[in-house]
């Protein structure tokens, strides 16, 4: 019987947390899947704990690639997955045991993104406060985390996550991708995903750093200029002072202050009729 869902987890140099991370998907009350822990030509010893997983219980399988970011290793995941659905794990983080139960009763209901509530642990203790989704609202930032189920045709369809986001928001993007404001999304009333805070870490050291945040909101909102176009070309025209732009998008070669995009965005979602 395939597995209904695929847990994808790509592995960087965090070995020390993979035992703990994975333990929580064997924990599972809801029995029907597979997890493919990608080590992404890690260094340290990942493949040594991985294996181990892979002796202890069949449903867990190992691919090893060469290093080429995170956005690379959950592609190479998903794409040798066998689940219709798949839900990303980074290696650091933890589940709760009912997360795969509670979304698979959900997964006839026409959803194309499931998640639940979030806490932080490690250095940062707290419940993870996410705005209710709204699909105005993700255009203007991302509202769902990275452990959140979409089915992997949806994936197929799109590019995957994108390899040029080098510097985050590659959830987000993803998002972007595969959700317009006709696709539902469901938040189960469940704490069910926990994301590890540590002092040092990809994200804090990108939310330090202006010129990569710039970077990544720029890529993102050039790539998805068509979902903004529609809210108002006239202010898109005023935007970027370029009264062609409906015949030549020359604002993806352009270099845009992210404050300037930011306050125009938020004017768009949030204009007056």
């Amino acid at each position: 019987m395939n597995p209904r869902i695929s847990i994808i987890v790509p592995c960087y140099n965090q070995s020390e947390y993979l035992d703990e991370c994975l333990q929580t998907v064997l924990d599972q009350a809801y029995q029907n899947w597979e997890c493919i822990i990608v080590n992404d030509g890690s260094p340290d010893n990942t493949e040594e704990v991985a294996k181990k997983w892979t002796e202890k219980d069949s449903r867990f399988k190992y691919l090893l690639k060469a290093n080429g970011g995170l956005s690379s290793a959950r592609n190479a995941g998903i794409e040798i997955a066998n689940g219709e659905w798949i839900l990303p794990l980074d290696c650091d983080d933890r589940i709760g045991d009912q997360y795969l139960k509670l979304a698979e009763e959900k997964f006839n209901d026409g959803y194309t993104v499931i998640y639940c509530k979030a806490d932080f642990f490690g250095t940062t203790e707290e419940f993870w406060k996410l705005a209710d989704y709204n699909y105005d609202h993700l255009l203007l930032e991302n509202l769902i985390f990275c452990s959140a189920f979409f089915k992997k045709e949806d994936w197929k369809a799109t590019k995957g996550y994108d390899s040029n986001l080098i510097y985050g928001k590659e959830d987000w993007d993803f998002w972007l991708s595969i959700l317009d404001e006709k696709k539902t999304v469901l938040c189960l009333d469940y704490l069910g995903f926990f994301y590890r805070r540590k002092e040092e870490s990809m994200d804090v050291e990108i939310n330090q750093n202006k010129a990569k945040k710039d970077f990544s909101l720029n890529y993102i909102y050039k790539k998805h200029l068509e979902k903004y176009l529609p809210k108002d070309m006239n202010a898109i025209e005023n935007f970027v002072q370029q009264k062609n732009i409906r015949r030549s998008l020359n604002f993806y070669n352009q270099i845009v202050n992210k404050n300037t995009i930011n306050k125009f965005l938020f004017k768009l979602i949030n204009k007056t009729p």
